[in-house]
């Protein structure tokens, strides 16, 4: 009975991508010939709604049939047109509905930095591109120092992205750990945190350099899972009892944005320490959810 009702929901959510990927794709195509950049602006406005109405419908399906309980505190003094930089922890693809569901008609829409690899997944990767998603290739720090033209490849993507952010509302939200925390890769990497990863500062320093000056603030989201990290086959399934959703807005750290360049080796050296703080504060706040 289970694995039914599991078909069914997934079923359900496949229907309802099959008929939003379609009309983005149509509304991006019109966007793209349009000569006028008040009328591109206007085709935003349509490809947002579009998206958050399949979002909506989407976390409907999650709410009626998962039984999950959503315990979110910190959603005060949101806005729906402020430009965010969204930062949180990353343990399982439910991750991603969990912040759709949480933020959902509440911030801008939420636009993640993609491997170049996802434009390929089916349906998807075309509302990404439709939707101006960046495509990112995400090379490791050996590749980068072996060949420094990938980073600023990297670099100049990054900003071309913001440059399209700085004039429409948007949440460019960043799993600052890079991939999903599980044990094996937490040991591997000698983690000083009890429940995260190390935390990677490179990408958010991206968008801060190419953007600090549009962001109202940044939202730190903490998910945790008592139950254990879930597949998508156990939210579906019901398998998961309850998510507690941490949400702190916290100030631009403008004091680092103003010093120094991108290049210099001090200011990064600051910025991977404030990194490092929320990170400390973040596994702190798991703890007293998980450890208790």
């Amino acid at each position: 009975m289970t694995s039914l009702r599991v078909a069914l929901i997934f079923l359900a959510v496949v229907a309802n991508t099959v008929v939003h990927v379609p009309l983005l794709l149509a509304a991006a195509l019109v966007k793209a010939v349009l000569p006028s950049a008040r009328l591109r602006l206007t085709c935003n406005s349509v490809l947002t709604g579009l998206t958050e109405r399949w979002i909506a419908v989407n976390t409907w399906l999650v709410d009626r049939y998962s039984g999950t309980r959503f315990e979110v505190t910190g959603l005060e003094g949101l806005q729906a047109d402020g430009h965010y930089l969204v930062l949180a922890n990353h343990q399982s693809w439910v991750d991603i509905v969990v912040l759709q569901k949480v933020f959902n008609r509440r911030i801008p829409l939420m636009r993640f930095f993609l491997k170049r690899q996802l434009f390929w997944v089916p349906l998807l990767g075309l509302a990404w591109w439709a939707l101006d998603f960046p495509f990112m290739g995400r090379h490791t720090r050996a590749q980068i120092a072996r060949n420094p033209e990938l980073g600023r490849r990297d670099m100049q993507a990054t900003r071309r992205a913001c440059e399209k952010f700085r004039d429409i509302p948007v949440s460019v939200m960043n799993f600052v750990e890079g991939t999903r925390f599980t044990p094996e890769k937490h040991a591997r990497q000698d983690s000083p945190y009890r429940h995260l990863l190390k935390p990677k500062a490179g990408g958010v320093a991206y968008v801060l350099d190419a953007m600090g000056d549009a962001l109202h603030g940044i939202i730190d989201v903490t998910i945790a899972y008592p139950g254990g990290r879930p597949t998508m086959v156990d939210l579906l399934a019901g398998r998961v009892p309850a998510v507690h959703i941490d949400v702190k807005q916290r100030p631009m750290p403008r004091d680092i944005l103003r010093s120094g360049d991108s290049e210099d080796r001090a200011k990064r050296a600051r910025f991977q320490q404030w990194i490092n703080a929320i990170w400390q504060e973040k596994d702190e706040a798991l703890a007293q959810v998980l450890e208790r």
